[in-house]
């Protein structure tokens, strides 16, 4: 690999595959992974700040600081899905406390210093709700400028999973996702689209999971947690998605997805479309902006197609380097 390590920091509601997320970005020599910041969204604020120090402590992570952010959205309660991630957010896998703890920073706090510190414009990967990054933004409009890409986890061009048209992460916060498109930054949109496409088969999540080595382990446990359908025997071990773990590798690999420029809004009204990414695919104007007039929206790029066997080669072959320096390369003293 040649060139310096992208800088990215995740904003993450650790989670089953935000877990996955965090193991790659760790691991992946081409990735310099400079802070973490939690939200509530998958499980609440302080259950993601402690599995996210589990996952970089069992993953044997360099000191990363990592920032404890919103409870809540922006005017929505919080809602969880631990019906899908366990009621502790990390399938339940009984994993134990981490003995790091998160920075005095709050997460707005740590993601603008770090940004504005870096000696390389941050790529940022949100794979969760849009609080933080939403407040961050709007309080803080200045860090743009040493931002070299959004990369979010989340939206759905054709069908959702929160409801038949949103997205988990979109629906939790749609203000905060509307004040993302506002970013003014380039903007990659890894939806549902290609997130449910990338699995990792059977076989391979067995051998990760008989690892002698935590963070390779930790993958496997997680990604059979994730099956297609239930297996009866550690033989009969179902395949595992990806999930979140898929816009790192989009940010690692970008290569690995087709996108495509297009204008994206998300549906703020009450009703059966609130958190929808409407995204425009029509080759031309239509009727509505025939007699009313063309609306400014958001140009994001817009995954459409994934690369499935690319993208799990390259998450197995990171998850699975063992007996080298990986990680951060930040210094202690690399702050401003």
């Amino acid at each position: 690999m040649t060139g310096q390590p992208i800088p990215v920091i995740i904003d993450c509601d650790t989670g089953v595959d935000d877990a996955l997320a965090l193991l790659l970005a760790v691991r992946h020599p081409g990735l310099d992974l400079r802070a973490v910041t939690c939200v509530a969204g998958n499980t609440d604020v302080d259950g993601v700040v402690r599995n996210t120090l589990t996952v970089l402590e069992q993953a044997g992570a360099p000191d990363i600081p990592v920032g404890r952010g919103a409870e809540r959205p922006l005017i929505e309660p919080a809602r969880s899905a631990r019906h899908v991630h366990g009621s502790d957010g990390m399938g339940d896998l009984g994993l134990p406390a981490p003995t790091r703890t998160p920075v005095d920073l709050d997460a707005v706090a740590l993601l603008r210093r770090e940004i504005l510190a870096s000696p390389r414009p941050v790529t940022l990967i949100p794979t969760a709700p849009l609080t933080n990054i939403a407040l961050l933004l709007r309080t803080h409009p200045e860090v743009t400028r040493n931002i070299e890409r959004i990369v979010f986890m989340g939206g759905a061009v054709a069908v959702g999973n929160a409801t038949p048209v949103a997205e988990f992460n979109v629906w939790h916060d749609p203000e905060a996702a509307a004040i993302l498109l506002t970013a003014g930054v380039p903007i990659t949109m890894y939806g549902l689209d290609v997130f449910m496409q990338v699995v990792v088969d059977a076989p391979d999540v067995h051998r990760l999971r008989t690892s002698s080595d935590p963070g390779t382990r930790l993958a496997g446990e997680l990604l059979a947690h994730r099956p297609t359908t239930q297996g009866e025997a550690p033989e009969a071990e179902e395949a595992g998605g990806l999930g979140d773990a898929g816009a790192v590798c989009a940010v690692a690999d970008p290569a690995g997805i087709t996108t495509r420029l297009l204008p994206v809004e998300v549906s703020l009204a009450p009703g059966p479309t609130r958190g929808q990414t409407i995204v425009d695919r029509r080759p031309r104007p239509g009727e509505s902006e025939i007699h009313e007039g063309k609306r400014e929206h958001a140009l994001v790029d817009v995954a459409l197609q994934v690369d499935v066997d690319r993208y799990v080669k390259l998450y197995l072959e990171t998850v699975e380097r063992q007996g080298v320096s990986f990680g951060s390369s930040r210094r202690p003293n690399d702050t401003p």
